[in-house]
């Protein structure tokens, strides 16, 4: 019999114990998912290159190996402001933090260094199940006009098994509907601005297509002979904006490129309380500045380094 690519379950369970099975289910722990793709197996195949008295390959050993998925999320509240979202969980096993905060009532994420989070991923792929523990990851937003803000991850993980099984009892109704990126959804780029307690204040709202941004894990599979693992080491926040500049602003940006200089950044998306999503960082850099064209429009494109200012502290994600 066929099997199809849309008779496919995602689910996700951070680990009490790194790389032990968390044991996700389909009633919890369902991520629902778009874009989604599978590496079963990635190896280190050992050639064994004998040598015979004919021509002809040797069969090569499996050597030490992890599993690879990535998906996409759609990036929404969870309809209630100090509940975390069912991303949050995708989030931690990429190095942050989730705080549940009050006055107002939000949910924060910020990176960390220490303590990271691992992940038990079960990949249900019509009839097939793949098991990935220890998993860590990195992930990427995307927040352009036209579109809905998304989530994309890729995660690395230990292969724990590949069985004949099936999902049970899935759903998702705790995945909630983002806003669309469009003009009545959004406070546009704001440069300048500060955060605190759940508001952005100051800047200037700066008109763009929106925003790329890439937490920029460096996320490593570790083989020793006792054990094996998946680590982050590094982190390098990165994005991308395309501004719509007056001459005046083109020429006031361009003298911050050519100085160095940083600023606080942000873009909040949805306006109804449990789905409304804030982005800040305190010290952007923006450099590598292009000219872009929109429509026949000029718009002005910078790459945008993150940079932290006392530590762990170079992107925050919010819902409220």
């Amino acid at each position: 019999m066929p099997r199809y690519i849309k008779n496919t379950a995602i689910l996700a369970k951070i680990e009490t114990t790194a790389g032990t099975d968390a044991v996700p289910t389909g009633a919890a722990d369902a991520v629902l998912v778009s874009e989604l793709s599978i590496t079963p197996l990635e190896a280190q195949n050992v050639d064994r290159a004998l040598v015979r008295p004919f021509f002809g390959a040797s069969e090569q050993l499996v050597a030490t190996a992890y599993l690879r998925c990535s998906f996409t999320v759609e990036l929404a509240g969870s309809g209630t402001a100090a509940t975390a979202p069912q991303w949050g969980d995708l989030l931690l096993a990429c190095a942050t933090a989730e705080a549940l905060l009050a006055t107002p009532n939000r949910v924060e994420y910020t990176p960390v260094s220490t303590a990271l989070k691992t992940l038990t991923i079960y990949w249900y792929d019509d009839g097939v199940l793949h098991k990935m523990v220890g998993a860590m990851g990195n992930c990427k937003l995307s927040a352009k006009v036209g579109d809905r803000p998304k989530l994309m991850f890729d995660f690395m993980g230990v292969d724990a098994g590949i069985s004949a099984a099936t999902p049970s009892g899935v759903a998702f109704t705790a995945w909630k509907t983002p806003p669309t990126m469009a003009k009545a959804n959004v406070v546009d780029i704001t440069l300048g601005c500060t955060y605190a307690t759940g508001a952005l204040s100051g800047g200037s709202v700066v008109p763009s297509t929106g925003i790329e941004l890439d937490l920029g894990n460096s996320v490593n599979f570790v083989a020793l002979l006792s054990n094996e693992r998946i680590d982050i080491t590094d982190r390098q926040v990165s994005g991308h904006v395309d501004l719509d500049l007056t001459a005046a602003q083109e020429v006031s940006y361009m003298a911050t490129v050519k100085a160095n200089n940083t600023q606080g950044l942000g873009l909040t998306i949805g306006t109804a309380a449990g789905n409304k999503i804030i982005l800040f960082a305190p010290a952007v850099q923006l450099i590598n500045p292009t000219k872009q064209e929109l429509n026949g429009s000029r718009l002005v494109g910078f790459d945008c380094r993150f940079v932290p200012v006392s530590g762990n502290d170079e992107v925050r994600l919010i819902t409220q």
